[in-house]
């Protein structure tokens, strides 16, 4: 049975130590999903943190309450970014430079990062544009997605321009303690996660959620990817983790039970799967489908996360030969079981 540790969450601003030298912080965020959490881990001297917040503000001025009353006067050493997601590498730039901190990210994830910082014009909103036309989004929802445009560059600082690489397998101390990168995929490109087996703890970042499923999504860079593959993929690795360990996730809260959640996370993408495949008997858009299968009222940015869901799973399908794509007069994708 899965069973969740430590008690309630720490307070805006506050940290709580949850093993000897590792620090609980939560940051909020401006949507459903309002917070995310962050891990500060004793290093010798000062500190190593993991994962850094939305660039907001708030953020800004949460981050110097931290570090102004929580660090017990050490600076951070380390910021260590287990993937390009905004929420976890927004405030990396900033924390950096206040700092002078050493920068530790997956390389695939950075560049992703800094693309996106860059890549801001006429030209990026119209390939999104495309890619949601071609998945049946309506005129009303593609002028939305037209005004509103490129945004990822304004809720990240400027993403450090350098990093030290982590790569999949990797492994180093924090205050003597020995710590191992394990890369999983689907969510993102290379995310990271990290392991230590003396500890008994594993920060999944996003990978293993214990209340709610990763995304996993299609978007306009890679509009016939299959990141559903990799995620399961990563699912099925995973399970050779310690079972034993307390998983330290990105969002909700600490458990035990990494096998059972990984289980339940298979099973329900199979569900899902099921459920996509029938919701194709007839011709359908990605957006038909997923207004199908996601069964209640979504708001213009849920219903981008459901669609690039969508797509992903019927990409999954059609790579299966359990579906066929072919787009119709307009450059409209249309999926039916075969």
């Amino acid at each position: 049975m899965m069973e969740y540790l430590f008690g309630d969450p720490p307070e805006v601003s506050e940290t709580k130590e949850i093993a000897p030298g590792i620090h609980w912080l939560r940051m909020p965020l401006p949507m459903a999903l309002d917070h995310i959490n962050l891990w500060l881990i004793e290093d010798g001297p000062g500190w190593t943190l993991i994962d850094t917040g939305l660039y907001s503000g708030l953020s800004r001025k949460i981050w110097r309450d931290v570090m102004d009353k929580r660090l017990g006067g050490r600076p951070l050493t380390r910021v260590i970014c287990t993937h390009f997601h905004p929420d976890h590498v927004g405030m990396a730039g900033w924390l950096v430079e206040q700092t002078g901190a050493e920068f530790w990210m997956p390389r695939e994830e950075w560049l992703y990062a800094r693309v996106l910082t860059i890549d801001t014009g006429e030209n990026f909103t119209e390939a999104m544009v495309a890619h949601y036309h071609r998945a049946g989004g309506s005129p009303e929802y593609l002028a939305k997605l037209r005004e509103r445009g490129a945004f990822f560059a304004g809720i990240v600082s400027e993403v450090p321009r350098s990093i030290r690489r982590i790569r999949d397998g990797d492994s180093f101390e924090i205050s003597g303690k020995a710590w191992r990168i394990v890369v999983g995929n689907g969510h993102s490109p290379e995310h990271a996660c990290l392991l230590s087996e003396a500890l008994g703890l594993f920060i999944s970042g996003d990978l293993v959620l214990p209340r709610i499923s990763p995304h996993i999504g299609v978007y306009a860079d890679e509009p016939n990817g299959d990141p559903l593959r990799d995620y399961l993929e990563t699912l099925e690795k995973f399970h050779a983790l310690p079972d034993t360990a307390s998983v330290l996730p990105s969002h909700n809260e600490p458990f035990r039970g990494l096998h059972e959640r990984l289980g339940a996370l298979q099973q329900h993408h199979a569900e899902r799967l099921d459920a996509f495949a029938a919701a194709c008997t007839a011709p359908a858009t990605a957006l038909d489908v997923a207004k199908q299968v996601f069964a209640r009222r979504l708001d213009s940015a849920q219903l981008g996360f459901a669609i690039a869901e969508t797509v992903a799973h019927l990409n999954y399908l059609t790579t299966e030969n359990q579906i066929a794509r072919h787009a119709d007069g307009n450059g409209v994708y249309l999926y039916q079981r075969i």
